[in-house]
């Protein structure tokens, strides 16, 4: 299950239990309608509180991702967990976007809204 929040340019993506691709779908349909009609935006995927994942929602993920590879400025992933961690490191192979990992939602946040110069 997921929860998506979406205010000016920052979509946070909570994810609770298990991200199906049900879920994923859902953040990209968000996704494609601000991309389409808008600039570029900065996630936050938040990541502390997924249990699971299912292998159709990482493949759709990786689609996702080789089809908007310009699409996003910065990507926070808060977790607490390595193996996301490390995972979230091979996504920015697919994005041109800033991506880094984070274990505390400050300073995610933060560095999502900061002025770059």
């Amino acid at each position: 299950m997921i929860a998506i929040d979406h205010k000016d340019k920052l979509v946070t993506v909570t994810v609770l239990g298990e991200f199906a691709l049900a879920d994923f779908q859902e953040f990209e349909h968000l996704v494609n309608f601000e991309v389409k009609f808008g600039e570029p935006v900065n996630l936050l995927f938040d990541l502390r509180e997924m249990v699971k994942f299912t292998v159709d929602m990482v493949l759709e993920e990786i689609k996702f991702s080789r089809a908007h590879p310009n699409e996003f400025s910065r990507i926070a992933v808060l977790t607490g967990s390595p193996w996301v961690a490390w995972t979230a490191w091979l996504e920015q192979a697919f994005v041109s976007a800033d991506l880094r990992v984070f274990d505390d939602e400050a300073d995610a946040r933060e560095w999502l809204t900061e002025v770059l110069e």
